[in-house]
């Protein structure tokens, strides 16, 4: 069983920065995507940012230039940076840890952008 433990959420204006964290617990092997994805009101889940464990990356246009992904070496927490911050980008955020067969998500942390 694999839990996911997200941090870092909560409220910021507009033009500032913050850092999500989720950390993986249990029977943590044959990951092989990290990311992050987020849900705004009345809107479908959406890509934010993944990484995988060929270094390769993959960033939403939304985001791109103001985000960075990054883990851990263990592989077992995935970090998020948003900078630049817009109302837009006010949302839950979730993480989530892919094998080939399964994949886990977090239960969610808000992030609000607002002045």
């Amino acid at each position: 069983q694999v839990q996911l433990a997200e941090s870092g959420g909560g409220s910021v204006q507009p033009g500032g920065s913050l850092r999500l964290s989720c950390t993986a617990s249990g029977s943590i092997f044959g990951f092989y995507a990290l990311g992050w994805y987020r849900q705004a009101p009345g809107k479908e889940r959406e890509l934010v940012a993944v990484t995988f464990t060929g270094g390769q990356r993959k960033i939403a246009e939304a985001v791109d230039g103001r985000c960075t992904i990054s883990r851990d070496g263990a592989g077992t927490t995935v970090y998020l940076r948003l900078n630049s911050l817009k109302p837009e980008d006010t949302a839950v955020y979730y993480c989530t840890f892919k094998t080939q067969s399964e994949e886990y998500w977090g239960q969610g942390t808000q992030v609000t952008v607002s002045s």
